[in-house]
């Protein structure tokens, strides 16, 4: 059976990790200041911050933007629930915007459709490793006051005309959750371009401190280790080639694949395929049977909006994002698939 998806932990990242225990100092230490300025290089050379998860960076980049009760942030549906609970947990409300059909991402026009005078922050998804439409997402933030904080927790390496993603808005967050493009095990990093924004998320990560016990601000636990920094920054060094070995696996999937509709990719947008993540217009779940009794694993993300998830229940007019969540069906795409993988899973999909 080839799974959807499947981390890498190689001989590398064993042997850092160890090398990193036999030290003796594990959390928030050299490996994460060296991991923070490695990763640097991904977003124009932004200041990063390192935490424990990527929903972490963007609870902090909430609080550390003065996010709270009464505001309104605008956010996509169709994304994993962290876009939304990092809105909620501050006391804010997350308002949810459609997206656009091709690049599952959020839509300008929905966007500024939704904005009001309590809105505060826009948080457009860079879902799958497709960037959104900053290019025209920004300007509406401009021209509202708003800030902008980008979700690039599926999309480490992507970037739109030539920006990286990360390097637009007041902050960006990514995730190394095991099955992400590159990995920490678990982590996260903030990216910003503001010197008093980072220095409030220093702070906020770390019980309000810069210098032990001299807190300044209130603050929380979200410190990442030295082992997973340690893993980061090994990963960091494969991503190019994995980056490469994806997009080479899409472009197969692109040109051979006959039975599914494929994702277009936008201009400008260089795609790192986090997820390969086509439509299947009719019977996705039997078309899900089928490619696994075929050996060929695959997955649905997200088969519930998160307007209609229970945590959050209300009530909005998305119908791009309803089609999506009833047709979108995410295939392997990792750089571990050999050819022949590749092979059985066109031939999988092409029987359908």
């Amino acid at each position: 059976m080839i799974p959807a998806a499947k981390p890498e932990i190689g001989e590398d990242e064993i042997e850092a990790v160890v090398r990193v225990l036999r030290t003796g100092m594990v959390v928030q230490g050299p490996e994460v200041a060296a991991f923070e300025q490695e990763f640097a290089k991904l977003v124009d050379g932004r200041a990063c911050v390192a935490v424990n998860s990527g929903t972490s960076a963007l609870h902090l980049s909430m609080l550390a933007l003065g996010i709270g009760p009464g505001d309104e942030v605008i956010v996509p549906s169709f994304s994993f629930a962290a876009t939304a609970n990092a809105v909620a947990v501050t006391g804010a409300t997350p308002v949810f915007a459609d997206i656009e059909p091709d690049s599952f991402c959020l839509d300008p026009a929905s966007v500024e459709a939704v904005i009001t005078p309590r809105t505060v922050a826009i948080v457009p998804v860079h879902l799958y490793g497709h960037p959104a439409a900053m290019d025209r997402l920004m300007p509406i933030a401009a021209a509202h006051g708003l800030a902008v904080v980008e979700d690039a927790a599926q999309a480490v390496g992507a970037r739109l005309d030539g920006k990286a993603v990360g390097a637009f808005g007041e902050t960006a967050c990514f995730s190394f959750y095991p099955t992400k493009n590159m990995h920490s095990l678990e982590g996260g990093m903030i990216v910003t371009g503001d010197p008093q924004l980072e220095r409030k998320l220093r702070l906020l990560r770390n019980q309000g401190m810069l210098k032990q016990y001299e807190n300044e601000v209130y603050g929380l636990n979200n410190r990442m280790t030295d082992v997973a920094a340690a893993v980061g920054r090994v990963q960091l060094t494969k991503l190019d080639g994995w980056t490469d070995r994806r997009r080479a696996i899409a472009a197969r999937f692109d040109a051979e694949l006959t039975t599914v509709v494929t994702p277009p990719v936008a201009i400008g947008a260089h795609h790192v395929y986090h997820q390969y993540t086509v439509r299947v217009p009719e019977g996705r779940d039997a078309a899900r049977e089928r490619l696994a009794a075929l050996g060929v694993g695959s997955g649905v993300y997200y088969p519930t909006p998160i307007h209609r998830l229970p945590s959050f229940g209300v009530e909005a007019d998305l119908p791009v994002t309803e089609k999506a969540a009833a047709e979108a069906l995410s295939l392997p795409v990792y750089p571990l698939l050999d050819d022949e993988q590749v092979d059985q899973i066109v031939k999988a999909v092409n029987s359908l």
